[in-house]
């Protein structure tokens, strides 16, 4: 039998996930962060992206959107912004929000955030991502 670990996924809203798992890889800052059990104990801040979880064979994705990892030997913690499993994903909103950003990131007006628009396309196109595969 395979070591596990308890992983928690937690929004300001609501507990998204708590289960055993046997690997997770979170979107860090500086890129995707491997998590086995036993794992040494960090701190490490998210970007958006999607977070992949295994149990057994079987993998699992959700999207995270800023936030922190907590990893301890037996326990990760992911304490997000956002978090969504594919199947609360609404594909035609995201595709909407998508064509939003694009359309603002295009404009050359003076009152466009373009950080804020480029985080939101990209959030966009990790929803449509992820609501695809479903």
């Amino acid at each position: 039998m395979a070591d596990k670990f308890n992983l928690e996924i937690i929004t300001p809203e609501r507990k998204v996930l708590s289960e055993e798992v046997e690997e997770v890889i979170v979107p860090g800052l500086d890129g995707e962060i491997g998590i086995l059990p036993y794992h040494t104990q960090l701190i490490s801040q998210l970007q958006t992206g999607v977070l992949v979880y295994r149990q057994g064979a079987e993998k699992r994705s959700v999207h995270v959107s800023g936030g922190f990892v907590e990893v301890l030997p037996d326990h990760v913690a992911v304490l997000s912004d956002v978090a969504e499993r594919p199947e609360e994903i609404d594909l035609e909103r995201a595709r909407k929000a998508r064509d939003r950003a694009e359309k603002r990131l295009a404009s050359s007006g003076e009152d466009v955030d373009f950080r804020r628009e480029e985080l939101r396309f990209q959030r966009a196109m990790i929803r449509i991502q992820l609501a695809s595969k479903g």
